[in-house]
């Protein structure tokens, strides 16, 4: 059997055709994102988030989610909306940041709210992705961020234990991406995208560029196929968050 293997991998066997895992739309690729799904989402404030696939959900009207990400867009942008149209029960984040309805909802009582490292969080996304089910971390060590957490002692320091994340479905956006799901992010962008992506158990990916198989540098690829689901083209926004001038 050894033999035969090694004979077919020497010349070069027939694997069958790659799936091709393009959707037509963002509406169909979030169509079977269900009540009280949690979602794992790429970004950093407003660069590299799925802006219409988060759209797409809104329309498509799930609601009682929890979503892992690190901010929530702002009001009416990215994630925003969706807190906006009372479609998330719980915000898994890093801050805040310049949603003032994501404050109101989170000192009002309405929104459950986890605020973790910054760090912590990405690591929590990749281990998920990577099957680890948790690791120690001195960040939140002695504040209100280990509370309730196991904790332990490693080299003098004190460090806390913090579980992978793992969600049902995970939603990124990259640059490029070819029809098998290999993608590609583009500078800042490409932030907490790639450990997203291996978090969901189902990942949708939105692209700004569709390229045929072949023709990513496959030492380029950010997240290879295995990990992607559906892909759906999609022109995205560039919106700037804060915008500063110099005066004069």
């Amino acid at each position: 059997m050894l033999e035969t293997w090694l004979e077919q991998l020497a010349q070069g066997y027939d694997r069958g055709p790659m799936i091709d895992k393009v959707v037509a739309s963002a509406d169909d690729a979030v169509g079977d994102v269900f009540d009280g799904a949690t979602l794992i989402v790429g970004g950093f404030g407003l660069c590299g988030i799925p802006e219409n696939l988060v759209a797409a959900l809104d329309r498509q009207g799930a609601k009682d989610l929890t979503v892992v990400s690190n901010n929530c867009g702002i009001d009416d942008w990215g994630l925003g909306i969706l807190l906006r149209d009372r479609r998330i029960r719980k915000m898994v984040s890093s801050y805040v940041g310049e949603n003032a309805e994501f404050a109101r909802q989170f000192l009002s009582g309405e929104l459950e709210v986890d605020l973790i490292p910054q760090g912590t969080l990405a690591e929590r996304m990749r281990a998920g992705g990577a099957g680890i089910p948790a690791f120690f971390t001195p960040a939140g060590a002695g504040t209100l961020v280990a509370e309730g957490k196991e904790t332990r002692v490693f080299g003098g320091r004190e460090c806390i234990l913090e579980e992978g994340v793992v969600g049902d479905f995970s939603l990124v956006a990259a640059w490029k991406g070819d029809r098998h799901g290999n993608l590609v992010y583009r500078h800042a962008a490409r932030n907490f995208n790639p450990m997203a992506a291996t978090a969901g158990r189902v990942c949708i990916a939105e692209v700004e560029e569709l390229v045929e198989p072949g023709e990513l540098d496959p030492d380029a690829v950010h997240t290879p196929a295995l990990y992607v689901d559906r892909v759906v083209v999609a022109p995205r926004e560039k919106r700037i968050e804060r915008r500063t001038v110099r005066e004069g």
